[in-house]
């Protein structure tokens, strides 16, 4: 099994989550760069990446601010994913395939709630059980990333008991740390998205691609042929 990130990882946005989620935050009469809010909030549950942002940076806030701020973010991240363009990253649907051809497989998993992601994977076109296996979202489960509740959650629906055949590739921090701490054999970071290898490197995963097909001579040996 291979858990995949969605925005970043398997699918080319731009940052748009992120900006997106800046704007909001921003909109509260704060000042934060995209840069900050990437470093602290890529990845995690869209609440807790705005309780990180004003955390870190804001100082005193109110769990009230969190909820209005989160449905302005929703409010705006909706019109946007109408209006801007959003395409597979190169090579995911190849990837996907590859691994269905070879009994392996492709689960999404992401920081977004259920209606945000599958809005997403709809306006890609991706149907589950044909493109990937599983969609596991934010809203499935009680804890959030880093915890492992969602890789957990594909684990048990698929029925596979051991984490070291799992394999975890993600574009942020907690992704790696979500893939460790789920037991996954691999924890593996891609620098299409939110952190920079630098970033990814502090997280200490077990590999670091620039492309997603990198992902098969990973984990080739007598998975996957050629």
């Amino acid at each position: 099994m291979v858990v995949f990130d969605m925005a970043g990882t398997t699918v080319n946005e731009d940052n748009l989550v992120y900006k997106t989620l800046m704007n909001a935050i921003n909109e509260a009469n704060y000042s934060f760069s995209l840069e900050q809010v990437l470093a602290v909030a890529a990845g995690k549950e869209k609440r807790e990446a705005i309780r990180s942002v004003l955390r870190t940076y804001g100082g005193h806030f109110e769990e009230s601010d969190i909820s209005i701020i989160y449905d302005n973010f929703i409010k705006n991240l909706t019109v946007a994913y109408q209006k801007e363009e959003i395409l597979p990253q190169p090579g995911a649907l190849a990837l996907f395939k590859k691994l269905r051809d070879n009994n392996i497989l492709s689960i999404l998993d992401t920081g977004y709630d259920r209606s945000t992601a599958e809005s997403i994977i709809n306006k890609l076109g991706w149907k589950a059980g044909i493109d990937f296996d599983t969609l596991i979202t934010a809203s499935d489960v009680d804890q959030n990333r880093p915890e492992p509740d969602m890789i957990l959650l594909a684990m048990k629906i698929h029925n596979v008991t051991d984490g070291r055949s799992v394999v975890k590739i993600g574009d942020s921090s907690i992704d790696i740390e979500e893939g460790k701490n789920a037991g996954c054999g691999l924890s593996i970071g891609i620098t299409t998205g939110a952190h920079t290898r630098e970033q990814l490197l502090a997280a200490k995963p077990d590999a670091i691609i620039d492309n997603l097909m990198e992902v098969l001579n990973i984990i080739s040996g007598e998975q996957v042929s050629a």
